[in-house]
């Protein structure tokens, strides 16, 4: 990875519990999070007394030059927004302002946590083998990586998915359109590879701010 390839953009807890449909019971959880980036969804769990591990490709960069993309980034990232405007549901973040807000208090929570918790945070690319035991895990979270991407293709997927559910009891994926809002073409194809083998379904969820994208997907190891 070349860190100028990398658009950093962080989401928080309360976006995280309201995409994954997170319970109490799920927060208390071994969760492990992948493609997480500068989300403060780390950050904010330990403060609280809870276990996940973030796994992103970026972390092998230092705090000082993850800062310095974010800022080279970001006003190119705000400027787009306002050109398609109509592609967002603007309920729970009211404006363009609030969405710089919360992004920016997002990655600046993680950038103040990142060195200081190398444990919490490992440099890794899906599909490769995740450093991680069968079952280590109780739920692993991808958000706005897996189907959002679907360019990566269909094999990238399916490996990485396998991936995630070798290490984890259960798999919660979104959003589950692409880049351009539309369903991600990949999606009924991992949903008919792993259903043979795992309960596999989809949840409409209380978040949705690209427009369309209300739904994730749930693959859990199948109780016999």
């Amino acid at each position: 990875m070349q860190l100028d390839e990398v658009v950093p953009w962080g989401r928080n807890l309360q976006e995280y519990t309201r995409m994954f449909l997170l319970t109490p019971e799920d927060l208390n959880k071994k969760i492990l999070s992948v493609g997480d980036g500068p989300a403060s969804f780390n950050q904010e769990m330990k403060t609280v007394g809870k276990s996940v591990i973030s796994v992103d490709p970026i972390y092998q960069f230092s705090r000082e030059e993850i800062k310095m993309r974010i800022e080279e980034t970001r006003a190119t990232i705000m400027d787009q927004i306002p050109e398609h405007h109509s592609q967002y549901v603007w309920k729970d973040i009211p404006s363009v302002a609030d969405l710089e807000k919360i992004r920016m208090d997002a990655m600046n929570l993680f950038l103040n946590d990142f060195e200081n918790a190398p444990q919490r945070y490992l440099p890794h690319a899906l599909p490769g083998t995740l450093p991680f035991k069968r079952n280590s895990f109780d739920l692993s979270l991808s958000s706005h990586f897996l189907f959002l991407y679907d360019a990566l293709g269909v094999d990238f997927h399916i490996q990485s998915i396998t991936e995630m559910m070798r290490v984890s009891l259960e798999g919660r994926f979104f959003p589950l359109l692409n880049l351009s809002g539309e369903k991600s073409f990949v999606l009924e194809e991992v949903i008919s590879h792993f259903s043979p083998t795992f309960d596999v379904f989809t949840v409409t969820v209380p978040y949705e701010f690209q427009r369309g994208a209300n739904k994730m997907l749930v693959i859990r190891r199948a109780m016999k």
